[in-house]
Parts: C-alpha cells; sequence; structure tokens
C-alpha cells in the first residue's frame, strides 16, 4: 500500500486512506508523534492526565527505549527518573515537566519506597500525566510491581512498559549469548541484594550446569557469590564475568572463572552497577564481542 494508507485497531487488517495531512480515516486526526511510527498501526493514545506509566528506560544505551516509552515521555508533565536512566532519555521530557530524582544505589536511597509511592499517587491525583523512569524493565528487579500495586489500591489508572532488560541488552553489547544450543538451555536471574540484606538464596538451583546464571546487584558481594557457586556444586573453572556501566561509553568487561573473577574485577577496579554472568557461554565474549566503547577525552 502507498503512503497515507493506514490501519485501525478492530478494522480486520483492512487499509483505509487517510483524510488529509495529520488525519486517519474517517476525519480522525491522527495522535501527536505519529508520523514517527510505522503506518501498519495507528499508536495507543498518548498519556492521559491523571494516569502513572511505569516505563522501562533500558539498560543505558538511549537509543534501546522502546518507542512507546519515548512517545509518552514526550508528552508527560511529571517524570520520576531512576539513578541508571541516561540523562538523554529523561531530557526527552519536555522543558516545562517537573522531574524528580528518586534513584537508589547501594545503602543511598533518595528517597524510601514508600515516599516514592506516596509521590506518584499525589502527582496523579493532582491531574497530572506521570511517566515512571525505570532502569530496564520495570518488572525485573526494578520494584515495578510494588509501585504499581500501591497505585492500583489508590485507584490510580496505571501501564506498564516493558524495556529493555539490563540482562538483554549488556549481555548483547558484551557478545555473550545468554542461551545457545551447544552451551546453556536455560537463563535464569537472581539478586545479590535481597530486602533484608542477606544471601540466602537458592543455591542448588542457581548452581545447575547448562544453565546461563544472571546475578543482580551482586558486585559488591561478588566472593560470597562464587564461593558459594562452588560449594554448591559449579566446577571452580567455570566461565564467569562482570559488566559494569553496559551499553553505555563507560562500558568495561572482565571475564575469568568462578574461582578467578573475584581477584580479577577487584584488580580491574570494577563497581557498580554491574552484571554478573556466569556459565559457558562467558567464553563467547572473546570471540562475538562486537561494541567498542569510546573512552571519555
Amino acid at each position: 500500500m502507498g503512503d497515507g494508507l493506514s490501519r485501525r485497531a478492530g478494522d480486520g487488517g483492512r487499509g483505509h486512506a487517510a483524510a488529509g495531512e495529520g488525519q486517519a480515516s474517517g476525519g480522525e486526526k491522527r495522535p501527536e508523534g505519529a508520523e514517527e511510527w510505522p503506518h501498519t498501526a495507528l499508536p495507543r493514545p498518548g498519556p492521559l492526565p491523571g494516569c502513572v506509566y511505569l516505563v522501562g528506560a533500558g539498560p543505558g544505551d538511549p537509543e534501546l527505549l522502546t518507542l512507546r516509552g519515548a512517545r509518552l515521555l514526550r508528552q508527560a508533565d511529571a517524570v520520576l527518573y531512576d539513578n541508571l536512566v541516561s540523562p538523554d532519555i529523561v531530557g526527552l521530557a519536555p522543558a516545562d515537566a517537573a522531574r524528580f530524582y528518586v534513584g537508589k544505589k547501594a545503602a543511598d536511597h533518595s528517597l524510601p519506597q514508600e515516599e516514592i509511592n506516596r509521590l506518584l499517587i499525589a502527582l496523579a491525583r493532582e491531574g497530572r500525566k506521570v511517566v515512571r523512569l525505570k532502569g530496564g524493565d520495570p518488572f525485573i528487579f526494578g520494584r515495578g510491581g510494588e509501585e504499581m500495586e500501591a497505585l492500583a489500591e489508590a485507584g490510580i489508572t496505571v501501564e506498564a512498559v516493558p524495556g529493555v532488560t539490563a540482562t538483554a541488552g549488556i549481555a548483547a553489547y558484551a557478545g555473550i549469548p545468554l542461551t545457545h544450543r551447544d552451551h546453556a538451555r536455560a537463563v535464569v536471574f537472581a539478586t545479590g541484594f535481597r530486602k533484608n540484606g542477606d544471601l540466602d538464596l537458592d543455591w542448588p538451583m542457581l548452581a545447575r550446569p547448562g544453565q546461563t546464571l544472571v546475578m543482580y546487584m551482586g558486585i559488591s558481594r561478588l566472593e560470597e557469590i562464587c564461593r558459594a557457586l562452588i560449594a554448591h556444586g559449579l566446577p571452580p573453572r567455570t566461565p564467569a564475568g562482570a559488566i559494569e556501566r553496559g551499553t553505555t561509553e563507560r562500558q568495561r568487561i572482565v571475564t575469568a572463572t568462578l574461582s578467578t573473577l573475584p581477584r580479577r574485577a577487584r584488580a580491574s577496579g570494577i563497581r557498580p552497577p554491574a552484571l554478573i554472568i556466569v556459565g559457558e557461554v562467558v567464553e563467547l565474549h572473546a570471540r562475538l564481542a562486537w561494541f567498542a566503547p569510546h573512552p571519555a577525552a
């Protein structure tokens, strides 16, 4: 079909000629920003007053933000963003949008989670179009579920917008396929920082062979993690890696084995935010790495 044709939800996939510049069939005005989108479908409505949008901002590279997330952000009038969200992504919001930094680092929370929940509710009740930006995906170690529960209990309309997960994005930029028919038949995500601060994890499950283990928020406890995995059955020579600030120009990667990674990471000065990947697929990094970050001037 030629230019000017679009497809509408519910029309069974039939194309309709646009009525004119900036309009869809039937005289409907195309949503703002629709010219940036594929002509096979009209995008859903933009942000609505009094609603909250939990938007996954991706793992760091601004170009990994989803189209839906970008469009909501460009029309928001209140934005709450985390520590790991790129400034370039925050900058997509209108200049007059209210911005709230609510980031968390280890033992350094700008706002307690309960205060963030209350702020989201208050802004929505003021009739704001609220975008809550979260690094990676809101529902993978992003506390998106907790925030959505609080909003739902308060009667606030909320939408979750998936993002490229830290695991998927960072592993790809490191040249480490998370699954591979010769090396890994499963992927497991875990966190090295539980709500109560302990490391009481299901170590026998995490140490199963034939899978890739990805550990979030564990770099400060790397030695404990590697020791526990070895104690529960993984060979000390199992390939393992740590990736700092993956997908960004400051990305750094250290690969080693379970027995040597803590020492190698410490010698290289690997610091949070960093992701730990354990499994045979880590060995493929040497051959598959493609991303070459440019060192800062």
